[in-house]
């Protein structure tokens, strides 16, 4: 039987994927989730940054690695280096320093693309959620298990439910670019 709190529940997973998603794209600000996507290989293994060793921000505009195994270091800098993130890690041998500049508008410009790639990747995993409901009805319909008028209002209620996940999309888009575009 069709139960639409299991495609409610699916479109809850894709906003929190969108949220984690935009969280890695920084704001001028530091922010050590920026490193979450970031691995390095720890014993054989790739392993996130944050779970080998302490990150902390002593400012408002940068970051400070201690890795708790010191050999760590290189590879960490190394890591950082071939990353999206643009910035030059500052190894003293202690801990590695990542120091956030201003964003300039051609930055801002192409972090607010990237948003909306993020968005629209958001809208299109939504959509097929609806999709795989839409089917799960008709499927229901041919076997008999709901009516025509069922299938109808069912139909109505997924398409309900998909525009109000689509608009949590773009409201959450619209609040991203307006935090990069603040100077």
């Amino acid at each position: 039987m069709f139960e639409i709190s299991t495609y409610s529940h699916k479109m809850d997973k894709t906003l929190e994927v969108l949220a984690s998603q935009f969280s890695a794209v920084r704001a001028g600000r530091a922010n050590a989730k920026v490193l979450d996507r970031i691995t390095v290989e720890y014993y054989g293994t790739d392993t996130p940054i944050g779970q080998v060793g302490t990150i902390s921000s002593p400012d408002p505009r940068s970051l400070l690695i201690q890795p708790w195994d010191s050999s760590l270091l290189k590879p960490i800098e190394k890591a950082i280096q071939l990353s999206d993130l643009g910035i030059n890690p500052q190894n003293d041998g202690r801990v590695i320093r990542l120091v956030f500049p201003q964003l300039t508008e051609e930055r801002r410009i192409e972090l607010t693309k990237q948003v909306k790639k993020y968005g629209e990747e958001g809208k299109v995993a939504i959509r097929n959620i609806r999709r795989d409901a839409v089917d799960a009805v008709k499927k229901d319909l041919k076997a008999s298990e709901i009516t025509e008028d069922d299938e109808k209002k069912l139909q109505k209620d997924i398409q309900d439910l998909t525009d109000k996940y689509i608009k949590k999309v773009d409201e959450a888009c619209a609040a991203k670019e307006k935090e990069l575009m603040e100077l």
